[in-house]
């Protein structure tokens, strides 16, 4: 099944107007990829049948279908593991120190996929930070696509999903066996705070946050769509707090509001005139 490319070009403009992300030409075969089981679902024999089908009936449910299928991402547990290791050795025992009075602490997992990243800095802080356990700690987990959002939710992964970075330690102590399935532990799954959010909407309703994951996002955006989810981020990242992007994400000539500060073996980014 090969798309054409009106088809494609249709999708790419549906998929920009729905969520600012960019598809370029070359990505046509994840639109044969990811929209051939929407189209099956829909009892459609072709991508380009379901993209006849949006031209008679672009707002309604499908249209939805398809921009979550074409803009789900890939993650796994402990992915990239700088960010994280960061997170321990650096930036937590400094927030904690500064939050000693209010006892609060907020994390924000930004396009959040499936759901490994949030359940990984869950697990992260269970396992290192045992003092935590007085205070009120809030990790938000947020993504576009409401379907990654109540999966993640459900706390389900495959076997496949777990053997990618999650440590055969953690496995046994906070997954158990369901069916051909992984089920995360419910005080794992209670810890995050799970949201269906647009990245390019209006700016977050999200509590002001500490700490910010917003990796291997920006890559998928336009220069001006960056430019504009930053600031957002910026509105609500606290003065102090950090931002972690993804390896090949920068700040630079986008948002002068923030300032690069090496940690560990990778860089994150905080806002200028803080120390």
């Amino acid at each position: 099944m090969t798309v054409s490319t009106a088809a494609f070009d249709y999708v790419r403009d549906l998929v920009a107007g729905r969520s600012g992300i960019a598809l370029e030409s070359r990505q046509a075969y994840l639109a044969d990829a990811r929209l051939a089981p929407v189209a099956r679902a829909a009892g459609l024999g072709s991508v380009d049948d379901l993209v006849a089908r949006l031209r008679i009936a672009p707002s309604g449910g499908l249209a939805t279908q398809v921009v979550e299928a074409m803009t789900t991402n890939e993650t796994s547990f402990f992915r990239d593991i700088g960010p994280f290791e960061a997170l321990a050795q650096e930036v937590l025992p400094e927030l904690m120190r500064r939050r000693a009075q209010t006892r609060t602490l907020t994390i924000w997992s930004a396009a959040c996929s499936s759901g490994q990243e949030p359940y990984t800095i869950a697990m992260l802080l269970h396992e290192r930070f045992p003092a935590l356990a007085g205070w009120r700690v809030r990790i938000v987990a947020t993504d576009l696509s409401s379907q990654m959002v109540e999966r993640a939710r459900a706390g389900r992964f495959s076997q496949l999903e777990v053997n990618r970075g999650l440590p055969a330690r953690l496995l046994v102590k906070h997954f158990t066996r369901a069916g051909t399935q992984w089920q995360i532990s419910d005080d794992l799954r209670r810890a995050v705070e799970f949201r269906q959010l647009n990245l390019v909407g209006d700016r977050p309703p999200l509590p002001a946050a500490d700490v910010v994951f917003l990796r291997n996002v920006l890559i998928y955006f336009a220069t001006p769509t960056k430019r504009a989810i930053l600031g957002k981020v910026r509105s609500v990242l606290r003065p102090d707090g950090t931002l972690f992007l993804g390896g090949a994400e920068t700040t630079l000539n986008l948002d002068d509001g923030f300032k690069r500060v090496q940690l560990g073996h990778g860089p994150s980014y905080r806002l200028k005139g803080v120390r």
